[in-house]
């Protein structure tokens, strides 16, 4: 895996386990001002779900790159078979 490919994957990860930490904790405001929605957060604590999520992330990419750098997982290998497939229909 490349330097470019590695980072490409992190910020896909990154993304993918934001949207999937946004909404813990999240409890609706008591008194709903007017012009917000009703289920607006009260403290939304984006700093503390930006920091999870890295560190999440980083666990995560870590372990997609043991499983490619040990070939767990050979790309090359499965595009190969996905070819052979293919060429027999």
């Amino acid at each position: 895996m490349t330097i470019f490919t590695g980072i490409i994957l992190y910020i896909m990860i990154y993304w993918l386990m934001l949207f999937a930490v946004l909404p813990f904790g999240n409890k609706p405001v008591e008194e709903v001002e007017v012009g917000n929605a009703t289920s607006a957060p009260a403290n939304p604590r984006m700093k503390m779900k930006f920091l999870v999520t890295a560190g999440v992330a980083a666990i995560i990419w870590a372990a997609v790159f043991l499983a490619i750098h040990f070939d767990v997982i050979d790309f090359y290998d499965i595009a190969e078979q996905m070819q052979k497939e293919d060429l027999a229909q």
